[in-house]
C-alpha cells in the first residue's frame, strides 16, 4: 500500500512538472493584449472575406492569426484555442461554404471554427505583429 501511494505521488508530481505555466501565461497574455487592441481600435468585424489560392496566414497565438489576401489583410479570431495551428500530427481539413470566400461563424481554418474576421490596415498589422512578439515570446 505504501509503495502504491509513493508511485501515485511520483506520477502526479511528474504530470505537474510537465506543464509549462510560463507558456500558458504568455498565451493568455497575448490573447488578452489582442482583445484589448480590438476594443481600443474599435475594429469592426466583417461577415466574410474573399480568398484566393495565394493567400497566407501567420499565427499570432492559438486564438488569433493574421490572414493575408491579395488585396486585404484580416485578423481572424477563433471560437476556441486552436491547438491544430501548432500540431502537425493531426491536420484537419477546412470546412468552407464557398471556395472563394471565408465566412465567420461557419468556416474553419485547420479545423478551428472562426468567431470573427476583422479588416486591418498596414499600421494595425505591424502593431499586432509586435504584440505577438513582445508578449507571446515567439522565437
Amino acid at each position: 500500500m505504501k509503495n502504491t501511494a509513493l508511485l501515485l505521488a511520483a506520477v502526479l508530481l511528474t504530470a505537474c512538472a510537465a506543464q509549462d505555466p510560463a507558456e500558458e501565461q504568455s498565451t493568455q497574455d497575448t490573447a488578452q493584449a489582442i482583445r484589448d487592441f480590438i476594443e481600443v481600435r474599435d475594429l469592426q468585424s466583417v461577415d466574410k472575406i474573399s480568398t484566393s489560392s495565394s493567400d497566407s496566414w501567420t499565427e499570432l497565438d492559438q486564438h488569433f492569426l493574421l490572414y493575408e489576401g491579395r488585396r486585404e489583410s484580416h485578423l481572424v479570431e477563433f471560437i476556441r484555442r486552436c491547438w491544430e495551428l501548432d500540431d502537425n500530427t493531426r491536420i484537419v481539413p477546412d470546412q468552407r461554404r464557398s471556395g472563394s470566400t471565408i465566412y465567420a461563424r461557419f468556416d474553419t481554418i485547420r479545423g478551428c471554427r472562426i468567431r470573427h474576421l476583422y479588416e486591418l490596415t498596414e499600421h494595425e498589422i505591424a502593431e499586432l505583429e509586435s504584440i505577438g512578439e513582445a508578449v507571446g515570446s515567439r522565437n
